[in-house]
């Protein structure tokens, strides 16, 4: 340490003294962006935080949360249940968050949710479809997406309408998001007159699925749907391909948006032709175009759910400032009754912290490793 640094760090700690030690600390308003940052599933947190600092840094350059700048705060949750609390008190406790972007899987949501409502912190997720995370009354929580109960419906109009199966197979990876989506779909479809010829469960970690694909063969499916997460997805369509149903078609959902499904599958070859469900592409909004070249100049593609945490971002902010205290209940009161402008567009939530309007659509991924949004259902 130089001596000419020491100087001017004693100089500054004897302003901030003389300012007060409570207004110096309180010269930022901390963040925590929750999800799985490593692990199986780490490409959604990389997506997670990536979307949130992006949104985080214009916010500041704006003014910040009511005069006050941004710092984030991640917290890895690994997609475990357990871990998700220990890092939602960790971020109340100890960092002091204001507000929360996150989680990512259901089943690491929920519970962390219950840690958010009781200390008053407004949570948003970008990713979490379980009806379960809106359905119990907690007045901070929010969604920057659909649910599963509509996201299956697409899923199964889909496969009816469009793939014309008779015979599918609903697969799901056990955990709260695999399985209410597959039990969303398997619901759907049997509304529609179908009901599926195997309904199985496997487990997530998991990479052996000869028994299943034999399962899978031996009840002459048209189509298999999976609810679940890519480290498993990519693995199970690989296998299926590699034992001779190169013909039966793969549906999935928004748990295999990002090319890492292409890693676990073992190459694009084995992902061509690959369905999945998802909210409208963001990219292609008007809205969204500064900021996705933004990225892209950076050297990022800002797939999946990149921009659903920059609007996230976006919409605490809108709450803190709009209510003009950053206060959870304040912001959620706020976002109830207010709409905001998005990356994503306009957005609008109604009393549990559901958007009012759902934009789910199919994908389909391509031989070179690629998905593309298809035109929507007539």
């Amino acid at each position: 340490m130089s001596q000419t640094f020491s100087k001017k760090g004693i100089l500054a700690l004897a302003v901030a003294t003389a300012m007060g030690v409570a207004s110096y600390a309180q010269a930022d308003v901390k963040i925590g962006v929750g999800g799985p940052m490593t692990g199986a599933n780490a490409s959604f947190g990389e997506q997670y935080m990536k979307g949130a600092q992006a949104a985080a840094d214009a916010i500041n350059a704006a003014g910040g949360v009511n005069g006050e700048k941004i710092v984030l705060v991640a917290g890895d949750d690994a997609c475990e249940p357990k871990q998700a609390v220990a890092v939602a008190n960790r971020l109340v406790d100890q960092d002091k968050v204001i507000g929360v972007v996150g989680h990512f899987c259901s089943s690491s949501t929920i519970p962390a949710s219950e840690v958010y409502a009781d200390a008053g912190v407004i949570a948003i997720t970008p990713g979490s479809t379980n009806p379960t995370v809106t359905e119990r009354g907690l007045a901070t929580m929010f969604r920057m997406c659909g649910r599963d109960d509509q996201q299956g419906v697409v899923a199964g109009d889909y496969i009816v309408d469009m793939l014309k199966a008779k015979k599918v197979a609903v697969i799901n990876d056990k955990d709260t998001y695999g399985k209410g989506l597959a039990d969303a779909t398997s619901a759907q479809l049997k509304k529609r007159g179908v009901t599926p010829v195997l309904e199985e469960g496997l487990t997530r970690g998991e990479k052996d699925f000869s028994a299943l694909v034999t399962k899978i063969r031996s009840t002459g499916a048209e189509v298999v749907f999976f609810g679940g997460l890519h480290p498993e997805a990519g693995p199970l369509v690989r296998q299926m391909r590699e034992q001779g149903l190169k013909d039966v078609k793969f549906v999935s959902d928004d748990g295999i948006v990002t090319d890492e499904l292409v890693t676990t599958a073992g190459g694009a070859q084995y992902v061509d032709g690959v369905y999945m469900t998802f909210g409208a592409d963001p990219r292609l909004l008007p809205d969204s175009k500064a900021v996705v070249d933004g990225f892209r100049k950076s050297g990022y593609e800002p797939e999946g759910y990149t921009l659903y945490a920059y609007a996230s971002m976006q919409a605490l902010a809108a709450g803190f400032n709009g209510a003009k205290s950053n206060k959870g209940e304040d912001a959620a009161k706020w976002l109830k009754a207010n709409p905001v402008k998005t990356v994503m567009g306009e957005k609008t939530w109604d009393s549990k912290g559901d958007l009012k309007v759902s934009d789910y659509v199919v994908y389909q991924w391509g031989s070179d490793g690629k998905y593309k949004q298809l035109e929507k259902q007539k």
